[in-house]
Order: structure tokens, then C-alpha cells, then sequence
């Protein structure tokens, strides 16, 4: 009998709690009246949040009305939207190959910031290699944990790995997105997880350094915030949804 690789976050202390505290926030949250009526609204408005939270968390902060106005050019905050728009039609590619996803992640993110010649490339690096190709097989079908911890893990690596040149953690945020989406949590993308990174942002950045230590508790806190991120993100949802039906 083959182990899974992600069994064990789950005996961390507190974790396999919190993973159904968010899933049940996200449960919730997608049982929203505006969702019937106006859930086209609604992935838009999630679609231009996630993708400020996401450049702001790549050290590009802007106004959300401005962003929405289309007058920021900004090529990271560019990048971010596209990775943002572009996540349901990667839905069905990104399971089957995860790292070509990944490319196409890059592309669309580092397009007008990195060179050409580099974009879609990982780094010329083979210990990213190895653990690209690690994370690829858990993707793919490599763990039967909750999609929750999996979209963790993703996250983590990636942003400790850093695989692509420029704004590589809008790749990862946007691979995490995708991960939630593929396995069914959420799967038209109406979770805002990047508005709660960006909210929690010195417990992100602590966590995410605390997860590439690879301990216990390293893990454990990284887990801790992803799954306290999910909670806001579908609170997010939650307050959007509201926001509409009052303005209808």
C-alpha cells in the first residue's frame, strides 16, 4: 500500500479542524442568493479583488477603484489580471499537466516584466526541477488529502521555490486558486484566498518562511494561515453577494 505523501499534515495539531472549519465557511458562503441571480457580478468583482490582493502582495499595492476605472498599466498588476481572468479556462489542463499550467501561469503573469526568452521557463536550477516534478505527481493524482491542504502545499512550494523569473508568487497564488477549483471546492473560482493573504499579509510572509523550514511547526503554521485565508476569502464572497442584492 503506497502512502500518501500529505497524510501527516493532517495529525498536526489543530489542522484536520481548521481544514473543515474553512470548508464549511466555504460551503456556506457558496449558498448565496446573489449567486442565483447575479453570479456573474459576482466572479468579476472576485476576479479584480483577488488580482489587487495578488500584485499588492508582490509589492505593487493599488486602489481597487482604480484598478477598476482601467487607468493602472502597471505591468504586475497587469499580470495579476490576466492570471485571474484566464484561471477557468486552466481548470481542465491543470490536473492533467500541472506544469504546463504552471507555464502558462508565468506567461501570462510576467508578460511585459521578464524578458521573452524567459517567459514559461523555470529556472535552470535542478533542485527546482526535481521538486517541480514532485509537486507535478501530487497534482496529478499523487495524495487524496483535502484539496484545502494540497492548494496549501502548492502555495508553499511555490512561493519557496520561486521556479520562474519576476513575479513568481502571482503564479503561485494563481496555482493554488486552481487547485481549489479542479478539485471541487470551489469551482468557479468565487473564493477571494488572495484577499486573505493580503488582509493577514505579515502572517503570511512569516508563515510562508516558517513553511520552507520543512518542520512540524514550520508546516503547521503555514496550514494555519492558508486555512484562515480560505475563511476570509469566502467571507469576501459573502460580503460581495450581500453588496449586490442590497444595490438590486
Amino acid at each position: 500500500m503506497t502512502t500518501d505523501p500529505l497524510a501527516p499534515l493532517l495529525e498536526l495539531a489543530d489542522i484536520a479542524p481548521a481544514v473543515e472549519r474553512a470548508r464549511d465557511h466555504v460551503d456556506q458562503a457558496m449558498r448565496h442568493r446573489a449567486l442565483r441571480r447575479q453570479g456573474g457580478q459576482v466572479a468579476a468583482e472576485v476576479s479584480l479583488r483577488s488580482a489587487v490582493a495578488s500584485a499588492a502582495l508582490e509589492g505593487y499595492a493599488h486602489e481597487r477603484e482604480a484598478v477598476r476605472t482601467g487607468t493602472v498599466t502597471e505591468p504586475v498588476l497587469q499580470g495579476a489580471l490576466r492570471v485571474a481572468g484566464a484561471l477557468p479556462q486552466l481548470v481542465e489542463l491543470w490536473p492533467k499537466a500541472p506544469r504546463q499550467a504552471l507555464a502558462k501561469l508565468h506567461v501570462l503573469a510576467a508578460r511585459d516584466v521578464v524578458p521573452e526568452s524567459e517567459l514559461g521557463r523555470p529556472v535552470a536550477d535542478p533542485v527546482v526541477a526535481v521538486r517541480l516534478d514532485g509537486l507535478a505527481g501530487l497534482v496529478a493524482g499523487g495524495t487524496k488529502v483535502s484539496p484545502l491542504v494540497l492548494a496549501a502545499v502548492v502555495h508553499g512550494e511555490l512561493l519557496n521555490l520561486r521556479p520562474f523569473a519576476g513575479p513568481s508568487g502571482v503564479v503561485a497564488r494563481g496555482a493554488a486558486r486552481l487547485v481549489l477549483m479542479s478539485r471541487g471546492v470551489d469551482p468557479r473560482g468565487l473564493v477571494a484566498v488572495d484577499v486573505g493573504h493580503r488582509e493577514r499579509e505579515p502572517e503570511y510572509v512569516g508563515a510562508a518562511g516558517a513553511f520552507a523550514t520543512g518542520t512540524p511547526d514550520g508546516l503547521r503554521s503555514w496550514l494555519r494561515h492558508y486555512l484562515t485565508a480560505v475563511e476570509v476569502g469566502a467571507d469576501q464572497l459573502t460580503a460581495i453577494g450581500d453588496d449586490l442584492l442590497a444595490a438590486s
